[in-house]
């Protein structure tokens, strides 16, 4: 009997938040909207009080709000109401639905790109294609969704790896984002590349036509790739049905720049900085495997501190830092030397007391994350024999030491998965420049990191560290030219308002907001 009245109890309950939630959904929390929380009877509780196989499904998505402080940056109503729109579409138009099984005809042989006029009504596709590390690919991710909610495009997921499947749940209710295994083209997705006839620069170049576009948007893209980025392009895609993109980018402050996305951006996001915040959070939450890892570790290191510090530490090879940000090498031995700098200059950490201690001041978790363990012990063992000048007690972690980057090994992925989370719920942020890795914690952490400048010569630089103008994330190669080669003008010239350099790549573009910058 008593346990019938739990059950009752508990089910009046659900039922009474989830009138709360109906009539106040556009204003809440991004974390507690409509979609990201049913809580509605029947979805998470069962007939007998028990979770429903609904939540069990995504834990994340409904324990999430639970780790994190509450954001001060509150989602716009269009924004709201666009993802629900999108929603519907997606469910109406994604894999095995009458309209998708009418439009992967058009890739059959013999279609081309001229032909694929479409109505009003007809669904268009945005496939994409990972490239590069976990950071990337989320990053690049999360610029492909963006796309597709501007152009109205379905957004499927090649997942060759099975590594969105094992890392993430399925961000859209009832249906998938995954591109299925029988897709048409689906053995020649992995060797697309600048060359094929079907890359939309190739096409420009020698006036071809195709069943599809494929856009080629890593590192190597040409002039002609970049033409992607103009408005002219864009209104011949829209005309596409089927839409291929490889990215390697957060290319969302290009996007900005596109005129005929501008009103539509801006009523998306009035706070210019809060793309990858929102756009992050509504994506990926994670799946339950690396769930587990996230909140075992946080209830272990970090729950019960008064405040979390993250500090995230990545060196790159000196070939890759010429190659990429013409940046000549740094000097390795001095970076635990740069990053204590920095913490004790913007009052992240307190300096250590030669004289022993002075009382009990604040706990205070600092995780370290690397791919070595070499300056987290350097870290570690400095708090360990020393107490620090105001008492505060510092207990310094580290999650794991990989020794490398191993993209595509499932263990290494749902761990630098839970690394990032668990960076994105700290309180202050210290992070690596040029690092993916960082710009996604700080995006889905809503924080404004300090980024280290790397030493030369064994050199701590003055200042060792600049705070981040904005938690957007940096497009670290945009078009230089623009649509130079259509208009002789220079899209990117003038930055506007809310575009600025990025603070670790004069090349990189970012998007911030001129008040808060």
């Amino acid at each position: 009997m008593k346990k019938l009245t739990w059950v009752v109890l508990f089910s009046f309950i659900s039922f009474l938040v989830s009138l709360i939630l109906q009539y106040s959904a556009p204003d809440i929390h991004p974390d507690f909207d409509e979609r990201n929380l049913y809580f509605s009877s029947e979805k998470v509780s069962g007939q007998d009080g028990s979770q429903s196989s609904y939540v069990k499904a995504c834990l994340s998505r409904y324990e999430s709000a639970l780790y994190r402080k509450e954001s001060p940056h509150k989602p716009s109503p269009y924004l709201i109401s666009k993802l629900r729109q999108y929603e519907t579409l997606h469910k109406r138009c994604g894999p095995y639905t009458e309209s998708y099984n009418r439009t992967i005809r058009k890739l059959e042989p013999g279609h081309m790109t001229h032909e694929h006029e479409t109505s009003d009504n007809e669904c268009k596709y945005l496939v994409r294609i990972p490239f590069d590390g976990l950071g990337n690919r989320m990053l690049s991710l999360a610029s492909a969704f963006l796309y597709a909610l501007l152009t109205d495009r379905v957004l499927l997921v090649y997942d060759n790896e099975g590594d969105t499947a094992d890392l993430f749940c399925e961000p859209f209710p009832e249906t998938t984002w995954l591109l299925p295994q029988d897709f048409p083209i689906k053995n020649r997705l992995d060797y697309l590349n600048q060359e094929s006839p079907e890359c939309y620069g190739n096409m420009l170049k020698h006036s071809g036509n195709s069943s599809f576009v494929y856009l080629h948007l890593i590192y190597t893209f040409d002039d002609y790739d970049k033409l992607f980025f103009c408005d002219q392009d864009q209104i011949f895609l829209q005309n596409v049905s089927w839409v291929i993109m490889k990215s390697q980018f957060y290319f969302v402050p290009s996007l900005f720049l596109i005129k005929s996305f501008e009103q539509e951006l801006a009523t998306l996001f009035p706070e210019k900085e809060t793309v990858f915040h929102f756009l992050g959070r509504y994506l990926f939450f994670p799946s339950n495997p690396v769930w587990e890892l996230i909140t075992r570790y946080h209830r272990t290191y970090l729950a019960k501190s008064d405040e979390k510090i993250g500090i995230q530490i990545r060196t790159f090879d000196p070939r890759f830092l010429a190659a990429a940000f013409n940046f000549t090498t740094y000097t390795l031995e001095a970076v635990p030397d740069t990053i204590l700098a920095c913490a004790y200059d913007n009052n992240v950490l307190p300096r250590i007391n030669p004289n022993g201690s002075l009382g009990s001041g604040k706990s205070k978790s600092v995780m370290v994350t690397s791919l070595t363990s070499k300056y987290y012990e350097i870290i570690r063992d400095m708090y360990w024999e020393h107490s620090t000048v105001n008492g505060d007690v510092i207990g310094v972690f580290q999650p794991s030491s990989e020794g490398g980057q191993k993209t595509g090994n499932k263990k290494h992925d749902r761990k630098a998965l839970a690394e990032i989370y668990l960076l994105s719920l700290t309180d202050k942020l210290i992070i690596s420049p040029w690092s993916t890795f960082g710009y996604v914690a700080q995006g889905l952490g809503g924080l404004r990191p300090w980024i280290l400048h790397m030493p030369k010569n064994e050199i701590v630089p003055n200042p060792p560290c600049t705070q981040a103008m904005s938690m957007e994330p940096c497009f670290q190669k945009p078009p230089s030219n623009g649509c130079k080669m259509r208009t002789g003008v220079d899209s990117t010239g003038a930055l506007g308002p809310y575009i600025r350099q990025c603070e670790d790549t004069s090349q990189g573009i970012k998007l911030v907001d001129p008040m808060a910058s």
